[in-house]
Protein backbone atom coordinates (compact mmCIF):
# COMPACT_ATOMS: atom_id res chain seq x y z
CA UNK A 1 0.00 0.00 0.00
CA UNK A 2 1.34 3.50 -1.22
CA UNK A 3 0.78 6.00 1.32
CA UNK A 4 0.07 9.42 1.10
CA UNK A 5 2.43 12.57 1.68
CA UNK A 6 -0.44 14.72 3.32
CA UNK A 7 -0.19 15.90 6.53
CA UNK A 8 -2.81 15.05 8.38
CA UNK A 9 -2.51 16.45 11.78
CA UNK A 10 -2.30 20.10 10.40
CA UNK A 11 -5.36 19.39 7.96
CA UNK A 12 -7.07 18.61 11.30
CA UNK A 13 -6.29 21.31 13.03
CA UNK A 14 -8.28 23.69 10.19
CA UNK A 15 -11.53 21.54 11.74
CA UNK A 16 -12.20 22.91 15.38
CA UNK A 17 -14.95 20.40 15.95
CA UNK A 18 -12.73 17.61 16.23
CA UNK A 19 -10.92 18.47 19.08
CA UNK A 20 -12.99 17.83 21.75
CA UNK A 21 -14.51 15.17 23.83
CA UNK A 22 -17.70 13.30 23.49
CA UNK A 23 -18.74 10.93 26.73
CA UNK A 24 -15.20 11.63 28.00
CA UNK A 25 -13.81 10.38 25.24
CA UNK A 26 -11.83 11.74 22.14
CA UNK A 27 -14.44 12.59 19.40
CA UNK A 28 -13.62 9.80 16.28
CA UNK A 29 -16.15 11.08 13.59
CA UNK A 30 -17.10 8.27 11.41
CA UNK A 31 -20.35 9.97 10.11
CA UNK A 32 -18.82 12.10 7.15
CA UNK A 33 -21.75 10.51 4.72
CA UNK A 34 -24.25 12.54 6.76
CA UNK A 35 -22.35 15.54 6.59
CA UNK A 36 -18.72 16.52 7.04
CA UNK A 37 -17.33 18.81 9.73
CA UNK A 38 -16.26 22.67 8.56
CA UNK A 39 -12.74 23.66 8.50
CA UNK A 40 -12.23 27.35 10.16
CA UNK A 41 -11.77 28.86 7.15
CA UNK A 42 -15.50 28.28 6.38
CA UNK A 43 -16.97 29.55 9.77
CA UNK A 44 -14.50 32.42 9.43
CA UNK A 45 -16.25 33.41 5.63
CA UNK A 46 -19.88 32.82 7.34
CA UNK A 47 -19.09 35.40 10.23
CA UNK A 48 -17.12 37.57 8.33
CA UNK A 49 -20.20 38.06 6.55
CA UNK A 50 -22.74 38.78 8.99
CA UNK A 51 -20.19 41.06 11.21
CA UNK A 52 -19.00 43.10 7.80
CA UNK A 53 -21.48 42.63 4.70
CA UNK A 54 -25.03 41.45 5.74
CA UNK A 55 -27.28 43.09 2.98
CA UNK A 56 -29.68 41.54 0.22
CA UNK A 57 -28.25 40.27 -3.06
CA UNK A 58 -28.68 41.76 -6.64
CA UNK A 59 -31.36 44.73 -5.96
CA UNK A 60 -28.92 47.22 -4.10
CA UNK A 61 -26.82 49.57 -5.19
CA UNK A 62 -25.26 50.62 -1.66
CA UNK A 63 -22.19 49.52 -0.29
CA UNK A 64 -22.78 46.20 1.40
CA UNK A 65 -24.83 44.94 -1.43
CA UNK A 66 -22.74 45.17 -4.05
CA UNK A 67 -20.16 43.70 -1.85
CA UNK A 68 -22.39 40.70 -1.26
CA UNK A 69 -23.50 40.22 -4.23
CA UNK A 70 -20.07 40.20 -5.52
CA UNK A 71 -19.29 37.07 -2.70
CA UNK A 72 -22.44 35.49 -3.90
CA UNK A 73 -21.64 35.54 -7.20
CA UNK A 74 -18.22 34.40 -7.07
CA UNK A 75 -19.13 31.63 -5.31
CA UNK A 76 -21.07 30.11 -8.49
CA UNK A 77 -17.99 31.23 -10.48
CA UNK A 78 -15.90 28.92 -8.26
CA UNK A 79 -18.93 26.31 -8.38
CA UNK A 80 -18.68 26.49 -11.82
CA UNK A 81 -15.01 25.92 -11.93
CA UNK A 82 -15.62 22.92 -9.58
CA UNK A 83 -17.89 20.95 -12.29
CA UNK A 84 -16.33 22.00 -15.41
CA UNK A 85 -19.22 23.46 -16.65
CA UNK A 86 -19.47 25.35 -19.76
CA UNK A 87 -20.67 28.46 -18.15
CA UNK A 88 -21.51 29.67 -14.49
CA UNK A 89 -25.10 30.37 -15.63
CA UNK A 90 -25.82 26.94 -15.85
CA UNK A 91 -25.09 26.34 -11.79
CA UNK A 92 -28.63 27.07 -10.08
CA UNK A 93 -27.88 27.66 -5.74
CA UNK A 94 -30.44 25.32 -4.13
CA UNK A 95 -31.11 24.06 -0.56
CA UNK A 96 -29.10 21.11 -1.30
CA UNK A 97 -28.98 18.05 -3.38
CA UNK A 98 -32.74 17.19 -2.58
CA UNK A 99 -34.40 20.63 -3.54
CA UNK A 100 -31.95 19.57 -7.04
CA UNK A 101 -33.60 16.71 -7.63
CA UNK A 102 -37.11 18.39 -6.96
CA UNK A 103 -36.49 21.24 -9.05
CA UNK A 104 -35.70 19.02 -12.14
CA UNK A 105 -38.64 17.08 -11.43
CA UNK A 106 -41.25 19.79 -11.07
CA UNK A 107 -39.97 21.53 -14.15
CA UNK A 108 -38.58 19.42 -16.70
CA UNK A 109 -40.32 16.71 -15.59
CA UNK A 110 -43.70 18.30 -15.59
CA UNK A 111 -42.80 19.86 -19.06
CA UNK A 112 -41.17 17.25 -20.97
CA UNK A 113 -42.62 13.81 -19.72
CA UNK A 114 -46.25 12.26 -19.86
CA UNK A 115 -48.38 9.60 -19.96
CA UNK A 116 -46.72 6.15 -20.74
CA UNK A 117 -43.06 7.87 -20.62
CA UNK A 118 -40.44 5.75 -18.44
CA UNK A 119 -38.05 6.97 -15.93
CA UNK A 120 -34.77 5.07 -14.55
CA UNK A 121 -33.93 5.46 -11.21
CA UNK A 122 -31.17 2.51 -9.67
CA UNK A 123 -32.33 0.53 -6.64
CA UNK A 124 -29.02 2.34 -5.16
CA UNK A 125 -30.68 5.69 -4.38
CA UNK A 126 -31.35 8.01 -2.01
CA UNK A 127 -34.95 8.20 -0.75
CA UNK A 128 -34.54 12.12 -2.49
CA UNK A 129 -34.10 10.27 -5.95
CA UNK A 130 -36.79 7.78 -5.54
CA UNK A 131 -40.10 10.04 -4.24
CA UNK A 132 -40.13 13.33 -6.56
CA UNK A 133 -40.11 10.62 -9.66
CA UNK A 134 -42.89 8.35 -7.98
CA UNK A 135 -44.83 11.60 -7.21
CA UNK A 136 -44.30 12.65 -10.67
CA UNK A 137 -45.11 9.22 -12.18
CA UNK A 138 -48.31 9.91 -10.20
CA UNK A 139 -49.35 12.60 -11.85
CA UNK A 140 -48.31 12.31 -14.84
CA UNK A 141 -49.24 8.42 -15.59
CA UNK A 142 -45.32 8.05 -16.07
CA UNK A 143 -43.69 4.77 -15.12
CA UNK A 144 -40.60 4.44 -12.92
CA UNK A 145 -38.62 1.48 -13.82
CA UNK A 146 -35.41 0.21 -11.17
CA UNK A 147 -32.12 -0.95 -12.06
CA UNK A 148 -31.50 -3.48 -9.99
CA UNK A 149 -28.49 -4.16 -7.70
CA UNK A 150 -25.98 -7.91 -7.16
CA UNK A 151 -25.24 -9.18 -4.07
CA UNK A 152 -22.40 -7.20 -3.95
CA UNK A 153 -24.18 -3.83 -4.06
CA UNK A 154 -23.30 -3.31 -7.41
CA UNK A 155 -25.84 -2.21 -10.36
CA UNK A 156 -26.70 -5.05 -12.82
CA UNK A 157 -25.92 -2.85 -15.87
CA UNK A 158 -27.17 -5.92 -18.08
CA UNK A 159 -30.76 -5.53 -17.01
CA UNK A 160 -30.13 -1.56 -17.32
CA UNK A 161 -29.91 -2.36 -21.28
CA UNK A 162 -33.15 -4.23 -20.89
CA UNK A 163 -35.02 -0.80 -19.24
CA UNK A 164 -33.93 1.51 -21.47
CA UNK A 165 -35.87 2.26 -24.59
CA UNK A 166 -37.28 5.40 -26.68
CA UNK A 167 -39.59 5.75 -24.02
CA UNK A 168 -37.22 6.37 -21.72
CA UNK A 169 -37.21 10.14 -21.07
CA UNK A 170 -34.69 10.26 -18.17
CA UNK A 171 -32.51 8.18 -15.84
CA UNK A 172 -31.64 9.58 -12.87
CA UNK A 173 -28.71 8.06 -10.31
CA UNK A 174 -26.20 8.65 -7.71
CA UNK A 175 -22.91 8.86 -8.73
CA UNK A 176 -22.00 7.01 -5.12
CA UNK A 177 -24.29 5.15 -3.16
CA UNK A 178 -24.60 6.66 0.39
CA UNK A 179 -25.66 3.40 1.96
CA UNK A 180 -22.92 1.56 0.89
CA UNK A 181 -20.08 3.55 -0.88
CA UNK A 182 -20.64 1.93 -4.04
CA UNK A 183 -19.35 4.06 -7.09
CA UNK A 184 -21.03 4.05 -10.40
CA UNK A 185 -20.28 3.41 -13.42
CA UNK A 186 -21.52 6.83 -14.48
CA UNK A 187 -20.31 7.51 -17.86
CA UNK A 188 -21.56 4.04 -19.08
CA UNK A 189 -24.64 4.75 -17.63
CA UNK A 190 -25.05 8.41 -19.26
CA UNK A 191 -24.31 7.19 -22.54
CA UNK A 192 -26.56 4.52 -22.75
CA UNK A 193 -29.11 6.93 -21.96
CA UNK A 194 -28.15 9.52 -24.83
CA UNK A 195 -28.01 6.73 -27.20
CA UNK A 196 -31.79 6.60 -26.77
CA UNK A 197 -32.90 9.88 -26.83
CA UNK A 198 -32.57 10.10 -22.75
CA UNK A 199 -31.61 13.07 -20.15
CA UNK A 200 -29.52 12.33 -17.61
CA UNK A 201 -29.29 13.50 -13.73
CA UNK A 202 -26.78 12.53 -11.40
CA UNK A 203 -26.99 12.80 -7.47
CA UNK A 204 -23.29 13.90 -6.88
CA UNK A 205 -23.95 14.37 -3.41
CA UNK A 206 -21.11 11.85 -2.08
CA UNK A 207 -19.33 12.00 -5.04
CA UNK A 208 -18.29 15.69 -4.76
CA UNK A 209 -16.19 15.28 -1.61
CA UNK A 210 -14.00 11.97 -2.73
CA UNK A 211 -14.14 12.15 -7.03
CA UNK A 212 -13.60 15.19 -9.86
CA UNK A 213 -16.45 15.82 -11.16
CA UNK A 214 -16.27 17.16 -14.48
CA UNK A 215 -19.55 17.56 -16.38
CA UNK A 216 -18.23 18.51 -19.40
CA UNK A 217 -16.56 14.75 -19.97
CA UNK A 218 -19.18 13.11 -18.47
CA UNK A 219 -22.30 14.53 -20.71
CA UNK A 220 -24.60 14.50 -18.35
CA UNK A 221 -27.93 16.63 -18.40
CA UNK A 222 -28.07 17.64 -14.57
CA UNK A 223 -25.85 17.29 -11.60
CA UNK A 224 -26.94 17.90 -8.31
CA UNK A 225 -24.71 18.08 -4.77
CA UNK A 226 -24.86 19.54 -1.22
CA UNK A 227 -22.21 22.08 0.60
CA UNK A 228 -22.37 19.83 4.06
CA UNK A 229 -21.10 16.90 1.92
CA UNK A 230 -17.97 18.19 0.72
CA UNK A 231 -16.82 20.46 4.11
CA UNK A 232 -19.34 23.92 3.55
CA UNK A 233 -22.10 25.16 5.16
CA UNK A 234 -25.73 23.32 5.68
CA UNK A 235 -28.67 24.51 3.50
CA UNK A 236 -26.80 24.85 0.65
CA UNK A 237 -26.60 23.08 -2.90
CA UNK A 238 -26.11 23.64 -6.29
CA UNK A 239 -27.97 22.09 -9.62
CA UNK A 240 -26.07 21.93 -12.63
CA UNK A 241 -27.98 22.00 -15.77
CA UNK A 242 -27.17 22.44 -19.58
CA UNK A 243 -28.26 25.73 -20.90
CA UNK A 244 -30.79 24.34 -23.11
CA UNK A 245 -32.51 22.67 -21.13
CA UNK A 246 -32.48 25.16 -18.00
CA UNK A 247 -34.23 27.91 -20.84
CA UNK A 248 -36.65 25.33 -21.81
CA UNK A 249 -37.55 24.59 -18.16
CA UNK A 250 -40.18 26.72 -16.37
CA UNK A 251 -39.68 28.48 -13.28
CA UNK A 252 -39.91 25.89 -10.00
CA UNK A 253 -40.87 28.93 -7.50
CA UNK A 254 -42.32 32.16 -8.27
CA UNK A 255 -41.28 35.66 -6.26
CA UNK A 256 -38.48 38.10 -6.25
CA UNK A 257 -35.50 37.71 -8.41
CA UNK A 258 -36.74 34.82 -10.58
CA UNK A 259 -38.89 37.87 -13.12
CA UNK A 260 -37.85 40.59 -15.01
CA UNK A 261 -41.86 42.43 -15.14
CA UNK A 262 -44.19 41.85 -13.15
CA UNK A 263 -47.74 43.37 -13.97
CA UNK A 264 -51.37 41.56 -13.54
CA UNK A 265 -51.52 41.07 -16.98
CA UNK A 266 -48.62 38.84 -16.95
CA UNK A 267 -44.85 38.01 -15.92
CA UNK A 268 -41.90 38.08 -17.73
CA UNK A 269 -39.37 35.50 -15.92
CA UNK A 270 -35.71 35.82 -15.57
CA UNK A 271 -32.52 34.78 -17.52
CA UNK A 272 -31.25 31.77 -15.83
CA UNK A 273 -29.71 31.03 -12.83
CA UNK A 274 -32.09 33.24 -11.72
CA UNK A 275 -35.05 32.36 -13.29
CA UNK A 276 -34.82 29.34 -10.81
CA UNK A 277 -33.61 31.15 -7.69
CA UNK A 278 -36.79 33.16 -6.24
CA UNK A 279 -36.35 34.69 -3.15
CA UNK A 280 -34.12 35.76 -0.93
CA UNK A 281 -31.70 33.17 -0.82
CA UNK A 282 -29.03 31.43 1.89
CA UNK A 283 -26.49 34.28 0.99
CA UNK A 284 -24.21 33.88 3.90
CA UNK A 285 -24.10 30.11 3.75
CA UNK A 286 -23.89 30.47 -0.50
CA UNK A 287 -20.79 32.44 0.40
CA UNK A 288 -18.62 30.11 2.73
CA UNK A 289 -19.42 27.24 0.13
CA UNK A 290 -16.56 29.29 -2.07
CA UNK A 291 -14.19 28.90 0.82
CA UNK A 292 -15.08 25.37 1.09
CA UNK A 293 -14.53 24.39 -2.46
CA UNK A 294 -11.13 26.75 -2.35
CA UNK A 295 -9.91 24.24 1.00
CA UNK A 296 -10.55 20.94 -1.16
CA UNK A 297 -8.94 22.58 -4.38
CA UNK A 298 -5.67 23.67 -2.31
CA UNK A 299 -5.39 19.72 -0.78
CA UNK A 300 -7.10 18.25 -3.70
CA UNK A 301 -9.28 15.85 -4.78
CA UNK A 302 -7.09 13.20 -5.84
CA UNK A 303 -4.89 13.13 -2.81
CA UNK A 304 -8.07 13.20 -1.25
CA UNK A 305 -9.62 10.24 -2.59
CA UNK A 306 -5.99 8.36 -2.49
CA UNK A 307 -5.32 8.85 1.10
CA UNK A 308 -9.61 7.87 1.56
CA UNK A 309 -8.73 4.73 -0.15
CA UNK A 310 -6.52 3.83 2.15
CA UNK A 311 -8.35 4.25 5.18
CA UNK A 312 -10.57 2.47 3.66
CA UNK A 313 -8.65 -0.55 2.94
CA UNK A 314 -6.97 -0.53 6.25
CA UNK A 315 -10.38 -0.28 7.86
CA UNK A 316 -11.37 -3.29 6.07
CA UNK A 317 -8.20 -4.92 6.72
CA UNK A 318 -8.76 -4.96 10.25
CA UNK A 319 -12.58 -5.31 10.77
CA UNK A 320 -11.96 -8.42 8.85
CA UNK A 321 -11.03 -9.98 12.32
CA UNK A 322 -13.83 -8.99 13.90
CA UNK A 323 -16.09 -12.00 15.53
CA UNK A 324 -19.78 -11.72 13.30
CA UNK A 325 -18.54 -8.84 10.86
CA UNK A 326 -20.75 -9.03 7.74
CA UNK A 327 -20.43 -6.15 5.28
CA UNK A 328 -23.22 -5.03 3.37
CA UNK A 329 -22.47 -4.01 0.11
CA UNK A 330 -18.82 -5.04 -0.80
CA UNK A 331 -18.43 -3.38 -4.66
CA UNK A 332 -15.28 -3.83 -6.55
CA UNK A 333 -15.13 0.04 -6.72
CA UNK A 334 -16.01 1.61 -3.52
CA UNK A 335 -15.58 5.07 -1.98
CA UNK A 336 -14.63 5.03 2.04
CA UNK A 337 -17.67 3.78 3.28
CA UNK A 338 -18.26 0.67 5.60
CA UNK A 339 -21.53 -0.45 6.07
CA UNK A 340 -21.83 -3.71 7.77
CA UNK A 341 -23.60 -6.17 10.36
CA UNK A 342 -22.49 -7.76 13.30
CA UNK A 343 -23.98 -11.36 13.57
CA UNK A 344 -27.09 -11.12 16.87
CA UNK A 345 -26.30 -7.63 17.74
CA UNK A 346 -28.95 -4.86 16.78
CA UNK A 347 -27.56 -1.87 14.43
CA UNK A 348 -28.86 0.54 16.86
CA UNK A 349 -27.64 -0.81 20.15
CA UNK A 350 -24.59 -0.69 18.27
CA UNK A 351 -24.46 2.80 17.37
CA UNK A 352 -25.07 3.70 21.20
CA UNK A 353 -22.47 1.60 22.60
CA UNK A 354 -20.05 3.33 20.38
CA UNK A 355 -21.68 6.66 21.19
CA UNK A 356 -20.64 6.40 24.35
CA UNK A 357 -16.68 5.79 23.47
CA UNK A 358 -16.92 9.07 21.36
CA UNK A 359 -17.62 7.37 17.83
CA UNK A 360 -20.27 8.87 15.78
CA UNK A 361 -21.30 6.05 13.31
CA UNK A 362 -24.61 6.03 11.64
CA UNK A 363 -27.20 3.00 11.98
CA UNK A 364 -30.23 2.81 10.37
CA UNK A 365 -31.82 2.53 6.67
CA UNK A 366 -29.84 5.63 5.64
CA UNK A 367 -32.70 7.10 3.41
CA UNK A 368 -32.31 3.86 1.60
CA UNK A 369 -35.02 1.81 2.70
CA UNK A 370 -35.93 0.04 -0.16
CA UNK A 371 -32.30 -0.87 -0.72
CA UNK A 372 -32.41 -2.36 2.61
CA UNK A 373 -35.71 -4.86 1.56
CA UNK A 374 -33.46 -6.15 -0.83
CA UNK A 375 -30.65 -7.68 1.34
CA UNK A 376 -33.89 -8.40 3.66
CA UNK A 377 -32.13 -6.22 6.39
CA UNK A 378 -33.70 -3.16 8.84
CA UNK A 379 -30.21 -1.43 8.24
CA UNK A 380 -27.10 -1.38 8.80
CA UNK A 381 -23.81 0.57 11.13
CA UNK A 382 -22.07 2.68 8.69
CA UNK A 383 -18.90 4.43 9.07
CA UNK A 384 -17.63 6.48 6.84
CA UNK A 385 -14.15 8.45 6.32
CA UNK A 386 -12.81 11.72 5.16
CA UNK A 387 -9.58 13.43 4.85
CA UNK A 388 -8.98 14.40 8.65
CA UNK A 389 -9.49 10.78 10.00
CA UNK A 390 -6.52 8.77 10.99
CA UNK A 391 -5.77 5.49 10.97
CA UNK A 392 -5.39 5.41 14.85
CA UNK A 393 -9.05 6.79 14.98
CA UNK A 394 -10.06 3.12 13.10
CA UNK A 395 -7.79 1.15 15.30
CA UNK A 396 -9.13 2.59 17.83
CA UNK A 397 -12.67 1.98 16.79
CA UNK A 398 -12.10 -1.68 15.70
CA UNK A 399 -11.11 -2.51 19.81
CA UNK A 400 -14.02 -0.50 20.71
CA UNK A 401 -16.19 -2.73 18.50
CA UNK A 402 -14.78 -6.29 19.66
CA UNK A 403 -15.06 -4.90 23.26
CA UNK A 404 -18.87 -3.64 22.77
CA UNK A 405 -19.61 -7.31 21.11
CA UNK A 406 -17.96 -9.28 23.93
CA UNK A 407 -20.52 -7.13 26.27
CA UNK A 408 -23.32 -8.01 23.97
CA UNK A 409 -22.47 -11.84 23.92
CA UNK A 410 -22.17 -12.35 27.64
Amino acid sequence: MVETQLNIEKIRKDFPILHQEVNGKPLVYFDNAATSQKPQCVIDALTHYYNTDNANIHRGIHTLAERSTTAFENTRKTVGKFLNAAEAEEIIFTKGTTEGINLVAATFGRKFIGEGDEIIISALEHHSNIVPWQILCEEKKCVLKVIPVNEKGELVLAEYDKLLSERTKLVSVNYISNALGTINPVQEIIDKAHAVGAKVLIDAAQATPHARVDVQAMGCDFLAFSAHKVYGPTGVGALYGKRALLEAMPPYQGGGEMIKDVSFSGTTYNDIPYKFEAGTPNIGEVIAFKAALDYVNEIGLENIAAYEHELLEYANELLADVEGFRPIGTADQKASVVSFLIDGVHPFDLGQILDAKGIAVRTGHHCAQPLMEIFNIEGTVRASFSVYNTKEEIKYFVEALKSSIKMFKK
